[in-house]
């Protein structure tokens, strides 16, 4: 029985859901559906992988091995060594695969990913150990993100990508009449692969922004090298390693897939980057490197990059549950989220509450409540925090609160229980105006300006503009007014952001679900890709017509 067909209901459902935009999962996100002795289970398996050797195929070829994690949680290494191998064995093994998979039928292909996608399952509380012990991630985030959500977006891009695959006939009997006579011509379309493609991989979502790329360029026949980010390998290496196995079953070569493992000081994202072989890149990470990757001639690249996500604040029902709810989605993992909220744009004239106009001042001041009241939750409060990814985060969350004209809410040390080295921050809520720069720019982690304008107007004149400039991926508004909704809308639209409205309770700005929300629009300057829109898979293969005379 082929993959394909054994899958071949789930494909369809995963299309039918990304035409409806309606909620759809077949993997649910809580971890008590996968059973709790898989918690035990998990951590026992992860535990075995820890100073130790981490085989996959070709390991017995490897110019070295290397690794260079380390807990946020233990501030300890993992001492997970892996394969590491030179970038020109690299391509050249992705090069060598590349023929056998593009002759794959496209069918055969995405049931592979489906296959490869249900066997991971049973590794979901692994792979949340792994996140958690390299991203920083709490555990509930770590299995969410690194199973069943990244799943979920593996499964779009494997799904569209089938989809658009299939958008033409394959072959077709073209006939023209021409009075008495008919010309007649044999007509083939091929989706043809465009070939190598890498995956640079980011230390904080280390799997959930990983596998749409990889499993975009695996569907339209393309071999793939991750790079993985040198302090986050473990979780994406389960990924790969399953991947290879399925490869392999099929009679394929394993190196269809492979992991290129750097350290901080030698990395290699910029050699395969430049690589001539290498035509599709997909990145995320800063800035700086993106737009650079998006220099380089001959690529198709596909960026999510950093950006500023603003919050207008301008009218609202009920203030406590608006400010409790944008308290939260700072407070989640510590603000290291792309989607995270970071400029609260609010009137200095104050923002109304129902009949009431209440006063900016004391808008600030109940902000400041809301966002202590949850870091300092003695129940809640550090698992919402989590960890933070590395030092680096720290130390900009220290020198950001020294160099400060005006702090309302200083970051403290937090105690993660059973953690007692964890690197947790509660955030820093700093206050500053519209004239002002220093919330023009992305500050990553547990960091969040307060920003008085003149007016709502201009409230969403510099939301716009700094978007423009900046990028954003995300925009929270509140407003009860109609018309301001609408003028929103509109100003947002034009700088290719989309918007949050009015949310409250069990629902953050942080969060895109897969099948419905586009994660990214590529229309700032904050990435340049969506997944999963059809772009997203066309620009990894091109249609090839060949005509035969009868």
């Amino acid at each position: 029985m082929s993959w394909y067909k054994k899958h071949e209901e789930l494909l369809k459902r995963a299309g039918q859901a990304i035409h409806e935009r309606t909620f759809y999962t077949p993997y649910p996100e809580h971890h008590s559906a996968w059973g709790e002795a898989g918690i035990t289970e998990g951590l026992k398996t992860y535990e075995s992988l820890l100073n130790g050797r981490f085989g996959l195929h070709g390991s017995e070829d490897a110019a070295a091995w290397t690794g260079q994690e380390e807990s946020p949680y233990t501030q300890e290494e993992l001492g997970v060594l892996y394969p590491s191998f030179e970038v020109n064995t690299l391509v050249q093994n992705a090069q060598a695969a590349a023929k056998s998979w593009k002759a794959v039928p496209v069918t055969e292909r995405a049931g592979l990913l489906a296959e490869v996608l249900e066997r991971i399952q049973s590794r979901f509380f692994e792979m949340a150990y792994a996140t958690m012990h390299t991203s920083g991630q709490s555990f509930m985030m770590a299995f969410q993100a690194s199973g069943p959500h990244a799943s979920d977006r593996a499964l779009e891009a494997t799904a569209l990508g089938l989809m658009e695959l299939q958008r033409f006939p394959a072959q077709v009997k073209w006939e023209k009449p021409m009075g008495k006579s008919t010309i007649e011509l044999e007509k083939w379309f091929v989706p043809v692969p465009k070939g190598v493609a890498v995956v640079i991989g980011c230390s904080t979502f280390p799997v959930w922004n990983t596998v749409p790329g990889l499993f975009a360029s695996l569907v339209t026949g393309n071999p793939v090298i991750v790079k993985p980010h040198p302090q986050a390998v473990l979780p994406i290496a389960l990924v790969v390693a399953e991947l290879q196995k399925a490869f392999a079953e099929m009679g394929l070569p394993a190196t269809t897939v492979q992991l290129a493992v750097d350290q901080l000081g030698a990395p290699k994202a910029k050699l395969l980057a430049e690589d001539p072989a290498v035509k599709i890149i997909d990145y995320t990470g800063g800035s700086t490197f993106g737009d650079f990757l998006e220099t380089l001639p001959g690529k198709t690249t596909f960026t999510e990059k950093s950006g500023v996500n603003p919050v207008i604040i301008d009218s609202v029902e009920n203030l406590d549950a608006v400010l409790q709810n944008l308290a939260f989605s700072i407070t989640l993992f510590s603000g290291q989220m792309c989607t995270a909220p970071q400029n609260f744009f609010i009137p200095e004239t104050g923002v109304r509450e129902g009949e009431r106009l209440v006063p900016y001042a004391e808008v600030v001041q109940r902000f400041r409540q809301a966002i202590s009241d949850l870091a300092n939750h003695p129940k809640i409060g550090a698992g919402t925090l989590a960890a933070l990814q590395n030092e680096g985060t720290q130390t900009r969350v220290k020198r950001m609160e020294a160099e400060a004209e005006s702090v309302v809410l200083a970051s403290k040390p937090v105690q993660q229980p059973s953690f007692e080295n964890a690197r947790s921050r509660t955030p820093l809520l700093l206050e500053t105006s519209a004239d002002k720069s220093d919330f023009q720019e992305e500050c990553f982690g547990p960091i969040a300006f307060v920003v008085k304008t003149k007016s709502t107007q201009q409230s969403i004149a510099l939301a716009r503009s700094t978007t423009e400039e900046f990028g954003a991926i995300t925009c929270a508004v509140y407003t009860t007014d109609s018309t301001t909704e609408a003028l929103i809308r509109e100003e947002m639209e034009a700088a290719f952001t989309p918007v949050s409205f009015n949310l409250t309770g069990f629902i953050w700005v942080n969060q895109a679900a897969a099948f419905s929300d586009f994660h990214v629009t590529g229309g700032n300057p904050a990435g340049n890709a969506s997944f999963a829109n059809p772009e997203y898979l066309n620009k990894r293969f091109v249609w090839v017509g060949h005509r035969k005379k009868y």
